[in-house]
C-alpha cells in the first residue's frame, strides 16, 4: 500500500492499472447508450405518476439518492424512486448482506413493495446509465463504506472496479437477494470474466422474465 492511501483508494488504483481495453466493453457501452435511451423514452409516461404517487403516499423525498462506488473506483450518486420509510438509511447503515434484506422488509411502504417487485424503482437508473455511471448489466453497485469492509475481507473484491455497476447482474437473476456476499462475488466475477454482448442479452432476459414472474406473484 502506497503512502497513507485507504482500501478504497489503493483498489481503485489497481483497478485503473489493469489491462481492460477490450473491444468488447466499447460493444456493451453503445448496447447501453442505445437501450437506457430506448427505456428513458418508454417510461416516461410512468415517471410523473410514480413520482406523485410517492409523493402523496409517504411525503418526501420522492428520489433516493445514495453514493456509490463506481468503475475505477469512482464515487457516484446513484438515484432511484423511493421505495423505504424517510429516513430508512440513517437505521439501516449498520446492517449488510442476508441482515440487511431483513431489516429493509420493515421499512419498505406499500407503495414501495410494488414498485421493487416490478422493479420500476430502478427507473431513475437508467440516467445513470446514460452517463455512463452504470451499466444495464454488472455488479449492483455498492456503498463506499461496505466497499472498503468487504475488500478487506475478500482479496478479490477490488476487481468489481474494472468495469461499471449494473443495474441487473448474474447474482440478481441466478440466486436472488439472499445470496451472501462470497457468492454474489464470485457470479460478479465471472461477468467480468467472460462478459460478451451474448452474455448481457441473456442477463437482460432473464431479468425481464424474473420481473414478470415476480409481478405476477404480486
Amino acid at each position: 500500500m502506497q503512502g497513507n492511501e485507504s482500501l478504497a483508494e489503493r483498489f481503485s488504483r489497481l483497478a485503473q492499472e489493469t489491462p481492460d481495453r477490450r473491444r468488447v466493453d466499447l460493444e456493451l457501452r453503445t448496447l447501453d447508450v442505445i437501450l437506457a435511451t430506448v427505456l428513458v423514452l418508454v417510461s416516461l409516461p410512468l415517471t410523473i405518476p410514480i413520482a406523485l404517487a410517492n409523493l402523496i403516499t409517504s411525503g418526501r423525498p420522492v428520489f433516493y439518492r445514495g453514493q456509490r462506488v463506481g468503475r475505477g473506483g469512482r464515487v457516484f450518486t446513484m438515484r432511484k424512486f423511493r421505495t423505504l420509510r424517510p429516513g430508512a438509511e440513517s437505521r439501516l447503515g449498520h446492517h449488510l448482506g442476508s441482515a440487511l434484506v431483513e431489516a429493509t422488509e420493515a421499512e419498505v411502504t406499500p407503495l414501495g413493495r410494488w414498485l421493487r417487485a416490478t422493479q420500476l424503482d430502478e427507473i431513475p437508473q437508467f440516467w445513470n446509465v446514460l452517463k455512463g455511471d452504470m451499466s444495464l448489466v454488472g455488479p449492483r453497485p455498492i456503498r463506499p463504506r461496505f466497499f472498503e469492509e468487504l475488500a478487506a475481507e475478500l482479496p478479490a473484491y477490488w476487481q468489481r472496479l474494472v468495469v461499471r455497476p449494473g443495474l441487473t447482474g448474474f447474482a440478481q437473476v441466478r440466486r436472488g437477494y439472499e445470496t451472501s456476499m462470497v457468492e454474489k462475488l464470485a457470479h460478479d466475477l465471472e461477468w467480468i470474466a467472460d462478459r460478451s454482448v451474448r452474455l448481457y442479452l441473456r442477463t437482460l432476459g432473464a431479468t425481464a422474465w424474473r420481473i414478470v414472474r415476480q409481478s405476477l406473484r404480486g
